[in-house]
């Protein structure tokens, strides 16, 4: 990013490299890393051909923004991939693929961005690997074959999925068409309907065609390999085009014909690769001559040769990595390749808009584009920027800035013709000084200034607090992109919040809470840290917006229905009402941490603070809980510590006491070998008699845990339950659904769940449901109908199953299906009053388990049988008393069902990290070590071919991960680093409350069992937290104290 700021004279073309512009933090520039993304709009002027095919230098603005390459900020790069229309992704040409690179790959797919690939730190291939050109060669083969596999595996599943959606819509044309022609015999669908395949020769990365960079960002220099087809095209007598075709792969010049020939007819002759023989061995040539065997002769021939300019000071100075950006930046300019490359890749707004549009609008569309529906849609796909097209502009982020960096509060600089004002008042002020002083009016006069300066009136006392307030207050603006029409300061427009339903009337109850006004109070260009404020804003740019404050949280779509703004009435300007929806959050905060100030009375500005906070960092989530704590989520250590020290230095500005980590667990349990004698005699394990006050209501319930397949087949649809849920509560009243969704809000409790894409379509789940089942067999063949409810919160691993000898079960599936017909839920009287009590039980229960309250997954519930005393029933209405009943059967069914898990024997299940290292051979050990010592798990290791380089992959418990990352860097001294991924679950095979028992056990562990039992201190840890009792003996071993000798 320097590279092009230096060519836009915004820095130093010398400290390009150095000064990282754009990572405007301290702590980025401290620890050498992006932490938030910055926007930059530069002006280019490139030489191109008009219309009459004559050279002329045409104007370009490329938007450009600088994202963390960080897993812990992979949020910023969804925010930013909403506003673009192409990528640069940069790839380390020896550490290769990474994780965050497959993540940045999926997203620019997903976006329909187009990539172009940047192989930077080529230098290391010279200076660190040491590789010889040929080998070099083979390196990068294999780099791009690496990248263009990811690629291709995108590419497979959409196609898959177009292949299933394809045979599915064929099957049900032909049912209807089986329908409509009855009497005949057979159907066929029309032969136009065949599948359509789709060509992937466009998605991949070649140098041939462009869309590869090779750089070394760090001595600034990169090419594509049209840029050395253009250098040889002349010398070799062959066609710019193609050489440029052939300049990559196995082709070869023939030293006697002069003719580049295939790999098919070299003969056995060991010639050299036109792009070994014409780039790398040039390029090998001046690292060689500058940095590794110093020369200063073949230095002024090879500046000679390239025609460069160079000073004879420069040329002899002992700075080579100075000298050698000096050569490469005038021979093979970094910034004049990255700008060609994106005008040459990246589509105008004009275009790309085109194919990216449809599918924000339309998230299932699998066609590439579609033809536009109104005018709303025709002036997106255009990016039409008239003064009557629609405005529509997408905020992907708000950000916070210091209201004394905005621009109208910064000191303006004083132009020439103030500056001879001031000079000309100062010298009348002196003239009439002496004059006074001539003529003994003043006695005591003191020495005139240059500049006369007038004093201020002196303010009142409330007044500097107020101003030392507000400039030191922070300003929240919007992160943005206009798609279409113009925007100017001023104007009034909608803002559509994200939960907006534009399938709905503007004024349904649903939607008046989502669709908000506000005046765009100022609009600027941000060139890094710096805001350049403008009057207005055409399609295709990026911005920042100001007067969202108060009114968007994070993220919403702002629209008016021309460039004056919206009118008073909201139906007429329906028609430019759009909501472009929110940000898919890539990795799911999973870090929490309790805080609270270390003065009592900041509460109010730790609160204000978090808010702040909240709304400008994308991937925190703030909230408090029950117990009255401030809670924040964070997705990893290193974003937790950014987050704290923004809130102490920016938004707070109070002293804060972070708690330890909080880290989610889930509890389930397991069918062991040796399990204690079941609770209830002659019952099957797990079997729980329970009944509420008084006798009134008696049950029966069966705990189980739930096969694998079952378990495995309903997480992986858990976004499928919600959609369930959230249909069954459209049809509820405005105010239930409010309640309902503020429930949601606070059920944040239930979090660092992994976001799976579902297996199977909506209305295909309870088909695949029940195959699941029947695959399973035993008692779970028919369980599918008898589903009554599933939990926690509706939608999780855990079943509620009805398992009543008498009449119909309680079936959720048919409530669903009554729903949709538009039927009512129809309660029966009598044992079904108590149904939604037994349900409400039983969610309790599987969001608070039995070892350490933490959400139950994987356990199946059979509610056996249920017995209600009419007459006691009836009594107690008479008096009254019947929310103590309802009330004690929810107690006693929660109790039932977690008695009923601790009838097996019960397993945490732990939150874990993919963790993928980096290390050469020589600190391997070391490696293992550390992942060891957490109790971490080693998946994979594999070598880089070429390099003596290791990738590891490892398993490790989030729980043990704090400051993972710290040791692994200093048992390595940085040789080392790791990138901790959120996984998933991972069941700890260890009962908490096993003790030794046996023989053996007894001899091997002793009565005391001084071995620690790891699940034990887990759960007692959490319990503790929580302020649950917890079972521990202050003084461990009596006859194992001694007394120190005095």
């Amino acid at each position: 990013m320097d590279a092009l700021l230096a060519a836009n004279n915004i820095i130093s073309a010398r400290m390009a490299g150095k000064m990282r512009y754009l990572d405007s933090r301290e702590d980025e520039q401290e620890r050498g890393i992006t932490m938030e993304s910055s926007a930059v709009s530069l002006k280019f002027q490139v030489m191109g051909r008009d219309a009459a095919g004559e050279r002329s230098p045409k104007t370009y603005i490329v938007n450009m923004i600088d994202t963390p390459g960080h897993v812990d900020f992979s949020s910023e790069v969804s925010t930013a991939s909403r506003l673009c229309d192409g990528a640069l992704v940069l790839v380390d040409v020896v550490e290769g693929v990474c994780t965050q690179t497959i993540a940045v790959l999926r997203q620019a797919w997903h976006d329909r961005l187009r990539p172009i690939l940047v192989i930077n730190k080529f230098d290391r291939l010279i200076t660190e690997l040491k590789l010889a050109p040929v080998e070099a060669q083979h390196h990068l083969t294999r780099l791009i074959e690496q990248v263009n596999a990811v690629m291709g595996s995108f590419f497979a599943s959409e196609r898959m999925e177009d292949d299933l959606r394809w045979r599915e819509e064929r099957e049900r044309r032909l049912a209807e068409k089986k329908d409509q022609l009855a009497d005949e015999a057979d159907a066929t669908v029309n032969e136009a309907d065949e599948f359509q395949e789709k060509d992937d020769e466009d998605i991949y990365f070649a140098p041939e065609r462009g869309n590869v960079i090779f750089a070394s960002a760090i001595d600034g220099w990169g090419f594509r390999v049209g840029k050395f087809a253009q250098l040889y095209a002349a010398k070799l007598g062959i066609k710019e085009a193609n050489l440029r075709r052939v300049l990559w792969g196995d082709y070869f010049l023939d030293p006697k014909s002069k003719k580049v020939i295939s790999y098919k007819h070299l003969r056995g002759r060991p010639l050299k690769s036109l792009f070994v023989q014409f780039v790398l061995e040039n390029i090998w040539a001046v690292y060689d001559a500058v940095a590794l065997n110093p020369n200063h002769e073949k230095v002024a021939k090879i500046v000679t040769a390239l025609n460069l300019k160079i000073p004879p000071r420069d040329l002899k100075s002992k700075d080579t990595r100075h000298l050698l950006s000096l050569i490469f930046s005038q021979w093979l300019s970094l910034s004049t390749c990255v700008t060609q490359t994106v005008i040459d890749v990246v589509p105008a707004p004009s275009i790309a808009q085109r194919t990216r549009i449809p599918k924000m609008l339309y998230p299932d569309l699998y066609e590439t584009t579609i033809e536009p529906k109104n005018k709303l849609e025709e002036d997106l796909f255009t990016s039409n920027s008239a003064s009557d097209a629609c405005v529509t502009a997408y905020v992907s982020k708000m950000f916070a800035v210091s209201a004394k960096d905005l621009p109208e509060n910064k000191k303006k600089p004083i132009t020439a013709e103030e500056m001879r004002a001031k000079a000309r008042e100062a010298r009348e002020a002196r003239a009439a000084a002496e004059a006074a002083a001539k003529s003994g009016e003043h006695t005591e006069q003191p020495t005139p200034t240059a500049i006369a300066y007038t004093p201020p009136p002196p303010p009142r006392t409330d007044e500097p607090a107020k101003a030392e307030l507000a400039a030191d207050a922070e300003v929240v603006l919007g992160f943005a992109r206009l798609y279409s029409g113009t925007l100017r300061t001023g104007t009034s427009v909608y803002g559509l919040l994200p939960k907006y339903n534009a399938a709905l009337e503007p004024t349904h109850p649903g939607n008046v809470k989502n669709l908000v006004t506000a005046t765009v109070e100022g609009l600027y260009v941000m060139m890094g840290r710096e805001l350049v404020p403008v009057d207005f804003v055409r399609a295709g740019n990026i911005f920042a917006v100001k007067g969202l404050e108060g009114k968007v949280w994070r993220n919403a779509t702002l629209c008016a229905p021309g460039e004056a703004g919206i009118g008073e009435a909201l139906e007429a300007d329906r028609s430019c009402l759009i909501n472009l929806g929110g940000v898919n959050r890539a990795a799911p905060p999973i870090v929490r941490v309790a805080l609270e100030p270390v003065l009592p009375a900041d509460m109010p500005k730790l609160v204000n603070g978090l808010k702040l906070l909240s709304q400008s960092d994308p991937c925190v989530e703030t909230f408090q809980q029950q117990t009255g704590e401030h809670v924040i989520l964070t997705a990893g250590e290193l974003h937790l510590e950014r987050c704290l020290k923004d809130l102490r230095e920016r938004f707070a500005r109070v002293e804060i006491q972070a708690s330890k980590p909080i880290v989610p667990f889930r509890e389930t349990a397991t069918k062991a070998q040796d399990m204690a004698p079941t609770k209830t005699p002659n019952a099957p394990r797990g079997t729980m008699h329970g009944s509420s006050s008084s006798n009134i209501v008696k049950f029966t319930i069966r705990a189980s845990p739930l096969p694998q397949d079952i378990l495995d087949f309903v997480l992986q649809n858990i976004t499928i339950l919600k959609k369930f849920q959230h249909d069954r509560r459209a049809r509820d009243s405005p105010e239930a659904q409010e309640k309902a969704l503020a429930e949601e809000q606070e059920g944040v409790d239930i979090y660092g769940d992994v976001v799976r894409k579902p297996s199977v379509a909506p209305e295909q789940f309870w088909e695949a449901l029940q195959k699941a089942c029947e695959e399973v067999g035993g008692e779970w063949s028919d369980v599918t109908d008898r589903i009554w409810a599933f939990g926690p919160q509706k939608a999780g691993g855990c079943l509620l199953i009805d398992a009543r000898k008498s009449g119909a079960p309680f079936s959720l599936k048919r409530r669903l299906e009554r729903i949709k017909a538009g039927e009512s839920e129809g309660e029966e009287r009598g044992v079904r009053d108590f149904d939604t009590h037994i349900e409400t039980g039983f969610q309790l229960a599987s969001f608070q388990g039995p070892l350490c309250a933490e959400p139950v997954e994987g356990m199946a519930y059979f509610v056996e049988s249920v017995e209600i005393d009419q007459e006691s029933l009836d009594k107690e209405i008479e008096q009254n008393r019947m929310a103590q009943v309802t009330g004690s059967v929810i107690s006693a069914v929660r109790d039932s069902c977690r008695n009923g898990l601790l009838d097996w024997s019960p397993r945490l299940m732990l939150a874990m990290y993919t963790c993928d290292i980096q290390a050469s051979t020589d600190v391997l050990g070391k490696v293992y070590a550390v992942v060891a010592k957490r109790r971490g798990r080693i998946v994979a290791e594999e070598m880089k071919e070429g390099t003596s380089f290791f990738n590891v992959t490892a398993l490790l418990p989030v729980v043990e991960s704090f400051g993972f990352a710290d040791d692994i860097r200093k048992r390595t001294s940085g040789a080392a680093s790791p990138q901790l991924v959120f996984s998933g679950y991972d069941v700890l095979d260890q009962d908490p409350f096993w003790v030794p028992t046996t023989e053996e056990e007894l001899e091997d562990l002793g009565e005391k069992a001084d071995r620690l039992n790891i699940a034990k201190g887990y759960m007692d840890a959490v319990r503790e937290r929580k302020g649950l009792f917890v079972d521990r003996k202050i003084v461990e071993f009596a006859e194992k104290q001694r007394t120190l000798k005095r």
